[in-house]
């Protein structure tokens, strides 16, 4: 399937700033996670809460672009607007959450810093990506072949919302 230019280029601006974003905020630094969580250094003064800003951020940026679309018949640079079908919270969606925070506390990465340190820190993250991919990769298996139908949401595009 071939993508505009406008939804590529769109794209890209979008992961230049997020990744300068995260950068900025040194959120590629696992150390600075790991003080945001580390909630028994209150009391010393250790605590880092810049993390909290930075997600009150993302919060209102995403508030914002999801009501966007009551503005515009279609987005810029797509045919459609994508809408989650999810409304209900699942074991899956449950268990999912957990992993990932679980991972996020003792490797101090997730997804989109992981990423984006790969360019700032490479030797200390390779191996944090590559299990990410592969476990990735297996879930998209296990949920495939398990006959569930649900489609991670990153997965769902407008050809697969036609079949």
């Amino acid at each position: 399937m071939r993508r505009p230019f406008a939804y590529l280029g769109a794209a890209l601006a979008a992961g230049i700033v997020f990744g300068l974003g995260l950068a900025l905020s040194r959120m590629t630094d696992p150390q600075k996670i790991k003080d945001f969580l580390d909630f028994a250094a209150i009391p010393t003064g250790g605590w880092d809460p810049s993390l909290a800003f930075v997600m009150g951020g993302g919060v209102l940026v995403a508030f914002v672009g999801l009501r966007l679309h009551r503005l515009f018949r279609r987005p810029l640079a797509a045919d459609a607007f994508q809408h989650g079908g999810r409304t209900e919270l699942d074991v899956p969606l449950v268990a999912g959450a957990a992993i990932f925070g679980v991972g996020w506390g003792l490797a101090g990465f997730c997804p989109g810093p992981a990423i984006a340190a790969l360019s700032l820190i490479p030797d200390q993250v390779w191996l944090f990506v590559a299990a990410m991919v592969a476990g990735s990769w297996i879930a998209g298996e296990v949920m495939e072949r398990g006959g569930s139908g649900a489609v991670p949401v990153g997965l769902r595009t407008a050809d697969a919302a036609a079949e």
